[in-house]
């Protein structure tokens, strides 16, 4: 089994560990960090890699756990997101073929961020043809090292967009991207990146 945090529209990498071990625990109960894949998802954008950021509600005293943490209304992020989408990957070969599955994550509204990026995991899983065992924590799960549990693995720290650790199973591959002879080559972007340049090819980028 591998832990997880939670992802809003999570890397490659990220999917990777769900094709590849097929039963993963996803954490409720770390808290929540920002800058992180929690609430942010990175596509390849017309003028290089675009940050996408869902805003949310702060504590009011301490540090939140994730499964508290609500979403913010604040400055329209829903329009903004799918209008960045339609205008990152609108002349993609997929974007069309998978705009109807997924224009709902940015019409419809979720109170807890936990709850939308595990309903958008089980809309990704069923797009890319996977179908992952998914557990959520019952409790904070302390790192796998000091567990004595060496068949859990903890991918919660190797997957970060700024400071991930060290992960011997992933090596990006090379696919299509719209920009990459503008940009080169962008690695472990959303998957969105994948699906909407790759389609039913994607899950061969992530076993």
């Amino acid at each position: 089994m591998v832990i997880l945090s939670s992802t809003y529209f999570g890397p490659v990498q990220w999917y990777q560990k769900l094709c590849r071990h097929g039963h993963v625990a996803i954490e409720r109960y770390d808290h929540f960090m920002k800058q992180t894949y929690r609430n942010r998802c990175v596509i390849a954008a017309a003028n290089g890699p675009q940050a996408l950021t869902v805003p949310v509600e702060k504590g009011e005293t301490q540090p939140l756990l994730m499964k508290d943490v609500r979403i913010s209304d604040h400055g329209n992020w829903r329009h903004l997101h799918w209008q960045a989408l339609q205008s990152a990957y609108g002349e993609s070969p997929f974007f069309e073929f998978y705009a109807d599955d997924l224009r709902p994550f940015f019409e419809k509204r979720w109170t807890w961020l936990f709850d939308f990026n595990l309903d958008i995991t089980q809309k990704m899983c069923e797009l890319l043809d996977i179908q992952p065992t998914i557990e959520l924590t019952s409790e904070f799960v302390p790192a796998a090292g000091n567990l004595g549990q060496p068949s859990l693995k903890d991918f919660r720290d190797a997957i970060h967009p700024k400071h991930p650790l060290p992960d011997s199973e992933f090596e990006p591959r090379r696919y299509y991207q719209v920009y990459e002879s503008r940009h080169g080559f962008q690695p472990n972007l959303s998957i969105l990146d994948l699906l909407f340049n790759m389609g039913n090819e994607s899950v061969l980028y992530i076993q």
